[in-house]
């Protein structure tokens, strides 16, 4: 049984809210951070909003102690996760027993540039400082796939580079509710210092053309909304990272509890959810 038992939830979008429902369903106390001005966020009941600027750590810290929190997950983000820093200097000022940075991503152990490399450091200052933390890699959102590749606005499968290396994919409803399941059972000693890399389903991005039954095209960059972000994560996807069991530093997959999905055998008895159940192909 898992030593914790009250958490804090570091903003509310898509991600944290359902990361929200899903301790509240494990029977926990749950605070959700938001900041001031932002939009209202429907919650379970019996779950508090507090209103706080994320970069004033002594406000922040005040209301991890005023709901004794044992647990933070942060979940701003990705072009963001630099601002956790003084996430983590709250967590340091109230006492917190585990951190669990925003990661819900590709692999960022090794990385030092660009977003990959802003999550890592968070991962340094968080051992800095004397916190244990936790690590989620999952790749890539299973939900996100047609806002990613374009499919969503012109009905083809738009890719930067080759498209042939494997991709790691994983449900929203999938990360969520793993989440909630390892921090309201595992023993502290777990999950203190630990990555777990999940894998709903493993694809190219060339393999999703005959997924969707859609064209695949390739390209240099994305143009339009989002844009850019669209080109940088194809582009890191391109060098093999999009795998939840890439290795940076040696440029290859790793093995055992190092391998894609490798944690996902922690939740047994869960039927993780693949791209055409997602999108109902």
């Amino acid at each position: 049984m898992s030593a914790y038992s009250s958490f804090a939830v570091v903003g509310g979008g898509a991600i944290g809210l359902p990361i929200v429902n899903a301790l509240v369903a494990r029977n926990v106390s749950v605070v959700l951070l938001s900041r001031p001005g932002g939009s209202a966020k429907i919650v379970p009941s019996g779950v508090q909003v507090a209103k706080v600027e994320y970069t004033d750590a002594a406000a922040v810290a005040a209301v991890f102690k005023a709901h004794n929190v044992d647990v933070v997950l942060s979940t701003i983000t990705t072009m963001a996760a630099a601002a956790q820093k003084s996430l983590v200097e709250a967590a340091r000022l109230a006492a917190v027993k585990l951190f669990v940075p925003s990661e819900y991503g590709m692999p960022t152990e090794g990385h030092t540039e660009g977003i990959l490399g802003d999550k890592s450091r968070i991962a340094a200052d968080l051992k800095a400082a004397g916190i244990p933390s936790t690590r989620f890699y999952v790749g890539m959102f299973t939900d996100d796939v047609p806002w990613l590749v374009g499919h969503s606005e012109h009905g083809k499968i738009t890719v930067v580079g080759k498209g042939e290396v494997p991709v790691s994919f994983t449900a929203v409803a999938d990360i969520t509710g793993f989440v909630a399941h390892v921090l309201t059972t595992l023993p502290r000693s777990e999950l203190e210092n630990r990555v777990f890399r999940l894998e709903g389903d493993r694809a190219s991005m060339n393999d999703l053309g005959v997924l969707f039954n859609s064209p695949v095209e390739h390209v240099d960059r994305i143009t339009g909304e989002a844009g850019d972000l669209k080109t940088l994560l194809l582009a890191i996807i391109n060098t093999g990272a999009g795998s939840t069991g890439w290795d940076e530093a040696t440029k290859a997959k790793g093995s055992g509890i190092e391998a894609a999905g490798s944690a996902n055998a922690l939740w047994p008895g869960h039927q993780w959810k693949t791209i055409k159940d997602v999108h109902g192909l």
